[in-house]
Protein backbone atom coordinates (compact mmCIF):
# COMPACT_ATOMS: atom_id res chain seq x y z
CA UNK A 1 0.00 0.00 0.00
CA UNK A 2 1.66 3.33 -1.33
CA UNK A 3 2.01 6.04 1.59
CA UNK A 4 -0.06 9.62 1.73
CA UNK A 5 2.11 12.34 0.84
CA UNK A 6 2.52 15.43 3.14
CA UNK A 7 3.47 18.86 1.80
CA UNK A 8 3.75 21.46 4.52
CA UNK A 9 6.22 24.68 5.93
CA UNK A 10 6.67 27.63 7.25
CA UNK A 11 7.67 31.39 6.26
CA UNK A 12 11.28 31.65 7.62
CA UNK A 13 10.66 35.68 9.03
CA UNK A 14 11.92 34.52 12.24
CA UNK A 15 11.93 31.88 14.98
CA UNK A 16 9.22 30.12 15.47
CA UNK A 17 7.13 29.99 18.32
CA UNK A 18 4.28 27.91 20.73
CA UNK A 19 1.98 28.99 18.37
CA UNK A 20 3.34 27.01 15.66
CA UNK A 21 4.18 24.47 17.43
CA UNK A 22 1.01 23.18 18.86
CA UNK A 23 -0.89 24.15 15.79
CA UNK A 24 1.19 22.21 13.26
CA UNK A 25 4.65 21.54 14.26
CA UNK A 26 3.68 18.63 16.82
CA UNK A 27 0.87 17.59 13.79
CA UNK A 28 3.79 17.03 11.77
CA UNK A 29 5.84 14.79 14.35
CA UNK A 30 3.00 12.87 14.99
CA UNK A 31 2.35 12.31 10.49
CA UNK A 32 5.92 11.62 10.13
CA UNK A 33 6.36 9.04 12.98
CA UNK A 34 3.47 6.88 12.39
CA UNK A 35 4.97 5.52 9.14
CA UNK A 36 2.48 6.28 6.44
CA UNK A 37 3.42 9.38 5.70
CA UNK A 38 6.08 10.39 3.45
CA UNK A 39 6.64 13.95 4.59
CA UNK A 40 7.48 17.02 2.72
CA UNK A 41 8.67 20.06 5.08
CA UNK A 42 9.13 23.34 2.54
CA UNK A 43 11.38 26.42 4.48
CA UNK A 44 9.23 28.80 1.99
CA UNK A 45 11.39 31.57 1.84
CA UNK A 46 10.28 32.36 -1.80
CA UNK A 47 7.33 33.17 -0.40
CA UNK A 48 8.54 35.05 2.46
CA UNK A 49 10.27 37.13 -0.23
CA UNK A 50 6.77 38.47 -1.69
CA UNK A 51 6.18 41.00 0.97
CA UNK A 52 9.71 41.11 2.41
CA UNK A 53 11.60 41.99 -0.91
CA UNK A 54 13.70 45.26 0.92
CA UNK A 55 14.67 42.67 3.32
CA UNK A 56 16.05 39.79 2.08
CA UNK A 57 18.85 39.83 4.65
CA UNK A 58 15.99 38.98 7.36
CA UNK A 59 14.95 35.46 5.46
CA UNK A 60 18.40 34.86 5.04
CA UNK A 61 19.33 34.52 8.57
CA UNK A 62 15.84 32.96 9.57
CA UNK A 63 16.34 30.36 7.27
CA UNK A 64 18.85 28.17 9.73
CA UNK A 65 16.87 29.34 12.98
CA UNK A 66 13.87 27.94 11.17
CA UNK A 67 15.43 24.55 10.38
CA UNK A 68 16.95 24.47 13.86
CA UNK A 69 13.60 24.86 15.32
CA UNK A 70 12.47 21.80 13.34
CA UNK A 71 15.52 19.42 14.42
CA UNK A 72 14.57 21.27 18.05
CA UNK A 73 10.30 19.89 18.11
CA UNK A 74 11.52 16.22 16.77
CA UNK A 75 11.62 16.15 13.03
CA UNK A 76 13.83 13.83 11.98
CA UNK A 77 15.73 14.44 8.63
CA UNK A 78 15.79 10.52 8.48
CA UNK A 79 11.86 10.42 8.27
CA UNK A 80 11.02 13.96 6.19
CA UNK A 81 12.50 15.62 3.63
CA UNK A 82 13.50 19.09 4.50
CA UNK A 83 13.63 21.59 1.68
CA UNK A 84 14.46 24.85 0.72
CA UNK A 85 11.69 26.76 -1.81
CA UNK A 86 13.99 28.99 -3.67
CA UNK A 87 16.84 26.18 -4.42
CA UNK A 88 13.77 24.09 -6.29
CA UNK A 89 13.71 25.83 -9.59
CA UNK A 90 10.54 23.42 -10.89
CA UNK A 91 8.39 25.23 -8.29
CA UNK A 92 8.47 28.57 -10.37
CA UNK A 93 8.04 27.37 -13.47
CA UNK A 94 4.49 25.21 -11.78
CA UNK A 95 3.56 28.51 -10.53
CA UNK A 96 3.70 30.20 -14.26
CA UNK A 97 1.94 27.53 -16.25
CA UNK A 98 -0.73 28.05 -13.09
CA UNK A 99 -1.13 31.21 -13.16
CA UNK A 100 -2.57 31.04 -16.69
CA UNK A 101 -5.42 29.25 -15.27
CA UNK A 102 -6.26 31.25 -12.46
CA UNK A 103 -7.87 35.16 -12.74
CA UNK A 104 -6.91 37.67 -11.81
CA UNK A 105 -10.80 38.41 -10.10
CA UNK A 106 -10.39 34.53 -8.32
CA UNK A 107 -7.15 35.99 -6.59
CA UNK A 108 -9.12 38.77 -5.38
CA UNK A 109 -11.65 36.89 -3.55
CA UNK A 110 -9.40 34.68 -1.74
CA UNK A 111 -10.50 35.24 2.01
CA UNK A 112 -7.26 34.05 3.44
CA UNK A 113 -5.25 36.83 1.01
CA UNK A 114 -7.81 39.39 1.82
CA UNK A 115 -7.19 39.20 5.31
CA UNK A 116 -3.81 39.23 5.31
CA UNK A 117 -3.39 42.09 2.90
CA UNK A 118 -5.68 44.35 5.23
CA UNK A 119 -3.41 43.16 8.21
CA UNK A 120 -0.36 44.32 6.17
CA UNK A 121 -1.91 47.33 5.24
CA UNK A 122 -0.63 47.50 1.56
CA UNK A 123 -3.58 49.41 0.14
CA UNK A 124 -3.14 49.90 -3.65
CA UNK A 125 0.78 48.94 -3.67
CA UNK A 126 -0.49 44.81 -3.11
CA UNK A 127 3.14 43.28 -4.16
CA UNK A 128 1.85 41.04 -7.44
CA UNK A 129 3.87 38.31 -5.83
CA UNK A 130 1.52 38.47 -2.78
CA UNK A 131 -1.20 38.30 -4.61
CA UNK A 132 -0.48 35.49 -6.52
CA UNK A 133 0.81 33.07 -3.55
CA UNK A 134 -1.94 30.83 -3.38
CA UNK A 135 -1.11 29.47 -7.27
CA UNK A 136 2.76 29.29 -5.18
CA UNK A 137 1.68 27.32 -2.82
CA UNK A 138 -0.74 25.21 -5.26
CA UNK A 139 2.78 24.44 -7.22
CA UNK A 140 4.60 23.82 -3.89
CA UNK A 141 1.85 20.90 -2.99
CA UNK A 142 1.32 19.50 -6.41
CA UNK A 143 5.06 19.08 -6.98
CA UNK A 144 5.43 16.48 -4.76
CA UNK A 145 2.00 15.08 -5.36
CA UNK A 146 1.12 15.84 -1.74
CA UNK A 147 -2.30 14.65 -0.98
CA UNK A 148 -2.30 15.80 2.89
CA UNK A 149 -1.84 19.75 3.63
CA UNK A 150 -1.57 19.99 7.71
CA UNK A 151 -3.15 23.58 7.64
CA UNK A 152 -4.89 25.67 10.39
CA UNK A 153 -8.99 26.48 9.60
CA UNK A 154 -8.12 29.83 8.14
CA UNK A 155 -6.12 28.19 5.47
CA UNK A 156 -9.05 25.87 3.74
CA UNK A 157 -9.61 28.84 1.35
CA UNK A 158 -5.71 28.28 0.01
CA UNK A 159 -6.28 24.55 -0.03
CA UNK A 160 -9.42 25.18 -2.50
CA UNK A 161 -7.74 27.41 -4.57
CA UNK A 162 -5.13 24.46 -5.37
CA UNK A 163 -7.77 21.81 -5.80
CA UNK A 164 -9.32 24.54 -8.32
CA UNK A 165 -6.04 24.25 -10.00
CA UNK A 166 -5.85 20.71 -10.11
CA UNK A 167 -9.15 20.30 -11.65
CA UNK A 168 -8.88 22.63 -14.03
CA UNK A 169 -5.17 21.26 -15.12
CA UNK A 170 -6.11 17.90 -15.53
CA UNK A 171 -9.44 18.47 -17.37
CA UNK A 172 -7.71 21.56 -19.52
CA UNK A 173 -5.09 19.00 -20.32
CA UNK A 174 -7.16 15.79 -20.51
CA UNK A 175 -4.42 14.14 -18.23
CA UNK A 176 -4.81 12.95 -14.68
CA UNK A 177 -1.01 14.59 -13.40
CA UNK A 178 -1.73 16.37 -10.62
CA UNK A 179 -3.54 15.28 -7.39
CA UNK A 180 -6.03 17.16 -5.27
CA UNK A 181 -5.20 17.95 -2.09
CA UNK A 182 -7.13 17.76 1.35
CA UNK A 183 -6.37 19.58 4.81
CA UNK A 184 -5.47 17.83 8.07
CA UNK A 185 -6.20 20.06 10.58
CA UNK A 186 -5.15 20.22 14.11
CA UNK A 187 -7.93 19.15 16.81
CA UNK A 188 -10.81 21.66 17.09
CA UNK A 189 -9.72 25.11 19.39
CA UNK A 190 -5.61 24.11 18.82
CA UNK A 191 -5.97 25.96 15.77
CA UNK A 192 -4.62 29.22 16.73
CA UNK A 193 -2.88 30.08 19.93
CA UNK A 194 -3.50 33.90 21.03
CA UNK A 195 -0.64 36.03 22.30
CA UNK A 196 0.34 36.43 25.34
CA UNK A 197 -0.97 40.13 24.93
CA UNK A 198 -4.63 38.89 24.33
CA UNK A 199 -4.59 39.66 20.97
CA UNK A 200 -6.30 36.84 19.06
CA UNK A 201 -3.14 35.57 17.08
CA UNK A 202 0.28 34.69 17.98
CA UNK A 203 2.55 36.64 15.54
CA UNK A 204 6.11 37.33 14.86
CA UNK A 205 5.44 40.77 13.75
CA UNK A 206 3.17 41.38 16.61
CA UNK A 207 6.42 40.58 18.45
CA UNK A 208 3.79 38.73 21.22
CA UNK A 209 4.50 35.02 21.12
CA UNK A 210 6.66 32.81 23.29
CA UNK A 211 9.48 31.52 21.38
CA UNK A 212 11.12 27.76 21.06
CA UNK A 213 14.62 29.15 21.51
CA UNK A 214 13.52 31.25 24.49
CA UNK A 215 15.18 30.94 27.68
CA UNK A 216 13.99 29.86 31.21
CA UNK A 217 14.13 33.87 32.43
CA UNK A 218 12.49 34.92 29.12
CA UNK A 219 9.72 32.54 29.21
CA UNK A 220 9.02 33.06 32.39
CA UNK A 221 9.14 37.18 32.44
CA UNK A 222 6.36 36.66 29.08
CA UNK A 223 4.13 34.56 31.30
CA UNK A 224 4.64 37.06 34.03
CA UNK A 225 3.22 39.78 32.24
CA UNK A 226 0.32 37.70 30.39
CA UNK A 227 -3.19 39.40 29.80
CA UNK A 228 -5.68 38.15 32.43
CA UNK A 229 -8.25 39.42 33.53
CA UNK A 230 -8.58 43.56 33.71
CA UNK A 231 -11.11 43.58 36.48
CA UNK A 232 -9.53 40.89 38.39
CA UNK A 233 -7.83 43.37 40.44
CA UNK A 234 -7.67 41.59 44.33
CA UNK A 235 -7.09 37.74 44.62
CA UNK A 236 -10.89 37.67 46.53
CA UNK A 237 -11.93 39.60 43.60
CA UNK A 238 -14.15 37.00 41.25
CA UNK A 239 -12.14 36.21 37.79
CA UNK A 240 -13.04 36.21 34.26
CA UNK A 241 -11.90 32.67 32.46
CA UNK A 242 -12.97 33.31 28.95
CA UNK A 243 -10.83 35.16 27.37
CA UNK A 244 -7.70 34.94 29.80
CA UNK A 245 -5.01 33.72 28.04
CA UNK A 246 -3.40 32.15 30.62
CA UNK A 247 -6.18 29.50 31.25
CA UNK A 248 -6.11 29.51 27.47
CA UNK A 249 -2.69 28.37 27.86
CA UNK A 250 -3.36 25.36 30.29
CA UNK A 251 -6.74 24.13 28.59
CA UNK A 252 -3.95 23.17 25.87
CA UNK A 253 -1.07 22.24 27.56
CA UNK A 254 -1.37 20.96 31.21
CA UNK A 255 -1.72 17.74 31.10
CA UNK A 256 -3.75 17.54 34.33
CA UNK A 257 -7.27 19.17 33.53
CA UNK A 258 -8.71 17.91 36.75
CA UNK A 259 -6.41 20.28 38.34
CA UNK A 260 -7.17 22.93 35.36
CA UNK A 261 -10.68 22.58 36.18
CA UNK A 262 -10.29 23.33 40.05
CA UNK A 263 -8.46 26.48 39.39
CA UNK A 264 -11.10 27.71 37.10
CA UNK A 265 -14.08 27.49 39.59
CA UNK A 266 -11.67 28.79 42.47
CA UNK A 267 -10.80 31.70 40.08
CA UNK A 268 -14.29 32.69 39.13
CA UNK A 269 -15.29 32.51 42.52
CA UNK A 270 -12.54 34.40 44.01
CA UNK A 271 -9.86 33.60 45.77
CA UNK A 272 -6.79 33.09 43.29
CA UNK A 273 -4.29 35.22 42.23
CA UNK A 274 -2.78 35.76 38.95
CA UNK A 275 0.53 35.14 39.95
CA UNK A 276 0.15 32.01 41.53
CA UNK A 277 -1.74 31.06 37.75
CA UNK A 278 0.80 32.15 35.84
CA UNK A 279 3.52 30.36 37.93
CA UNK A 280 1.77 27.13 37.42
CA UNK A 281 1.61 28.17 34.29
CA UNK A 282 5.66 28.71 33.89
CA UNK A 283 6.37 25.50 35.52
CA UNK A 284 4.02 23.97 32.27
CA UNK A 285 5.30 25.52 29.55
CA UNK A 286 8.91 24.36 31.27
CA UNK A 287 7.82 20.72 30.93
CA UNK A 288 7.28 21.07 26.93
CA UNK A 289 9.76 23.53 25.97
CA UNK A 290 12.74 22.44 28.02
CA UNK A 291 13.62 19.73 26.08
CA UNK A 292 12.87 21.70 22.85
CA UNK A 293 15.42 23.72 24.26
CA UNK A 294 17.88 21.11 24.87
CA UNK A 295 17.86 19.66 21.22
CA UNK A 296 18.19 23.23 19.85
CA UNK A 297 21.05 23.80 21.60
CA UNK A 298 22.72 20.84 20.90
CA UNK A 299 21.69 20.72 16.78
CA UNK A 300 23.14 24.26 16.86
CA UNK A 301 26.61 22.85 18.19
CA UNK A 302 27.27 21.31 14.44
CA UNK A 303 25.43 24.08 12.02
CA UNK A 304 27.72 22.73 8.63
CA UNK A 305 25.55 19.29 10.01
CA UNK A 306 22.09 21.59 9.63
CA UNK A 307 22.95 22.86 6.59
CA UNK A 308 24.18 19.62 4.83
CA UNK A 309 20.37 18.60 6.05
CA UNK A 310 19.13 21.10 4.02
CA UNK A 311 21.24 20.26 0.91
CA UNK A 312 20.92 16.41 1.36
CA UNK A 313 16.79 16.99 1.56
CA UNK A 314 16.33 19.71 -1.21
CA UNK A 315 18.33 17.55 -3.44
CA UNK A 316 15.52 14.98 -2.96
CA UNK A 317 13.01 17.42 -3.40
CA UNK A 318 14.41 18.58 -6.80
CA UNK A 319 14.31 14.84 -7.84
CA UNK A 320 10.21 14.34 -7.05
CA UNK A 321 9.67 18.08 -7.90
CA UNK A 322 11.64 17.43 -11.66
CA UNK A 323 9.37 14.30 -12.33
CA UNK A 324 6.54 15.99 -11.44
CA UNK A 325 7.30 19.02 -13.92
CA UNK A 326 8.35 16.84 -16.63
CA UNK A 327 4.63 15.20 -16.65
CA UNK A 328 3.25 18.83 -16.14
CA UNK A 329 5.05 20.03 -19.54
CA UNK A 330 4.14 16.39 -21.25
CA UNK A 331 0.50 16.92 -20.90
CA UNK A 332 0.71 20.97 -21.72
CA UNK A 333 2.39 19.54 -24.81
CA UNK A 334 5.73 21.25 -23.98
CA UNK A 335 7.98 18.30 -24.07
CA UNK A 336 10.16 19.30 -27.98
CA UNK A 337 13.38 17.93 -27.41
CA UNK A 338 12.70 15.04 -25.34
CA UNK A 339 13.83 11.94 -26.72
Amino acid sequence: MSKHVVLTGDRPTGRLHIGHYIGSLKNRVTLQNSGDYDNFIMIADTQALTDNARNPEKIRQSLMEVALDYLAVGIDPAKSTILVQSAVPALAELTMYYLDLVTVARLNRNPTVKTEIKQKAFGESVPAGFLIYPVSQAADITAFKADTVPVGDDQEPMLEQTREIVRTFNRTYNKDVLVEPEGYFPPKGLGRLPGIDGNAKMSKSLNNGIYLADSADVVQKKIMSMYTDPNHIHVEDPGQVEGNVVFTYLDIFDPDQAAVAELKAQYQHGGLGDVKLKRRLVDVMEAVLTPIRERREAYAKDMGAVEQMLIDGTAKANVVANQTLAEVRAAIGFNYFDK
